[in-house]
């Protein structure tokens, strides 16, 4: 015994670490040296001292209860049971611990034994590391929200780009379109021209060989032929003129609430000239004849439908005409009993340049339905064309007419 108590003197005054006893009331009893150095008492300040001595005022009412609990049941507790706990020295000043408790039965009564590590250089290496992994959270939050500007940056510069880009090759495009209209252009010029001119310099030649009064019929002939020709080169130098400003965006809409019936009507007078023999042109228009738009354009496209029925249909036919404005739709109508137009055909008719098989022998640039289609998409309609080869065309206007303000 007495080498054992010789081991637990040397141990009790030699830990590295602060050793209290006290009884289950709570009084302390003895006290380690390194204990009296942690919190700043001497042996005799201590002894008898309830241990609430070295505990902080906030925590000491919560202690009692705590300690009360203990010494009813009583049972040994290891260090680092995760909470947090903190001591007072004599000075006032606190420091983060880590305590150990065991039970010990003495010939006096029970005895509790706290074994009290000072943890301040583990809670400020713990803090340092809570701050750095902080300031490296912070750090790469940081750079993630830089990262991320610096992406949408990149982003928006790539749309930007794109869209230039767009914006190019729309415009090369364009130019190209140009570039084959001024081609195609005078690839036509010089086969469509060449007739009408030819009849220009033939009639002019012959009206200077009639000389005499009784040849006026045959100069009348001739100046008529004249005109038609120079009025065949105004429609073809028209198309051109028209199909470039489209190409250009030089086409401005100019709506303004027109009267349908008396602009298609006085457009179908100005044609009755231009029929056929025994040809026969009729018109009829239903519901309310107001609606706005390009009076310009919309003469234009009756004009162009008008002139075509002519044209590719036969002597003694039949060409009908309607317009119909039911609530906010207005649809016009024109329809003859021509050539017709193949489901091939039909396919490519509103595209530039493009012909019929089946009107070869007839003049024509192929633009004027390319016009028509561009004047009635300009003004928000849209054109349809029903046909059968020899069963004659119908071409449908439809167009959404706006509330009257």
């Amino acid at each position: 015994m007495k080498n054992a108590d010789f081991g637990f003197d040397v141990l009790f005054k030699y830990a590295t670490l602060g050793i209290l006893v006290a009884d289950t009331a709570g009084n302390i009893v003895m006290s380690n040296p390194f204990l009296l150095r942690q919190f700043g008492y001497t042996a005799e300040e201590l002894e008898g001292q309830k241990v609430e001595k070295l505990i902080p005022d906030r925590y000491a009412g919560r202690h009692e209860s705590h300690r009360d609990r203990f010494s009813h049941h009583p049972h040994n507790r290891p260090m680092g049971m995760g909470m947090d706990l903190f001591a007072r020295r004599k000075d006032g000043t606190e420091f983060p611990v880590e305590i150990s408790l065991g039970v010990y039965e003495a010939p006096t009564g029970r005895l509790v034994v706290a074994f009290v590590s000072d943890i301040s250089l583990r809670k400020q290496s713990e803090d340092a590391l809570r701050e750095l992994n902080a300031e490296l959270e912070q750090k790469v939050a940081d750079r993630t929200e830089s990262l991320s500007k610096l992406v949408k940056q990149m982003e928006m510069q790539m749309k930007e780009i794109e869209r230039k880009d767009n914006e190019l090759r729309m415009a090369l495009q364009k130019e190209k379109d140009l570039n084959e209209l001024k081609s195609r252009f005078v690839s036509m010029a010089s086969h469509e021209f060449r007739t009408p001119l030819s009849t220009v310099l033939s009639s002019s030649y012959l009206i200077s060989r009639y000389t005499a009064a009784e040849e006026q019929p045959q100069r009348e002939k001739h100046i008529q032929r004249i005109v038609s020709s120079v009025n065949l080169l105004t429609d073809i130098l028209n198309d051109f003129l028209s199909v470039g400003k489209i190409e250009e965006g030089r086409i401005h809409v100019r709506p303004a609430t027109v009267n349908v019936e008396s602009i298609i009507g006085a457009t179908v007078q100005e044609l009755f000239e231009l029929n056929k023999k025994d040809q026969r042109i009729s018109y009829v228009h239903t519901g309310d004849p107001e609606a706005l738009l390009d009076p310009a354009l919309l003469k234009h496209i009756i004009l162009n439908l008008l002139s075509n029925a002519i044209k590719f249909s036969p002597e003694g036919s039949a060409i009908r005409v309607s317009s119909e404005r039911e609530g906010q739709q207005l649809v016009i109508r024109v329809a003859d009993q021509g050539r017709g137009i193949s489901e091939d055909d039909q396919a490519h008719l509103f595209e530039r340049f493009f012909r019929g098989n089946n009107v070869s022998d007839i003049q024509g640039t192929g633009l004027g339905l390319h016009i028509v289609a561009k004047y009635t998409e300009l003004m928000d309609g849209n054109i349809q064309c029903r046909s059968q080869v020899g069963n004659g065309t119908e071409f449908i206007l439809t167009f959404q007419i706006p509330p009257n303000p």
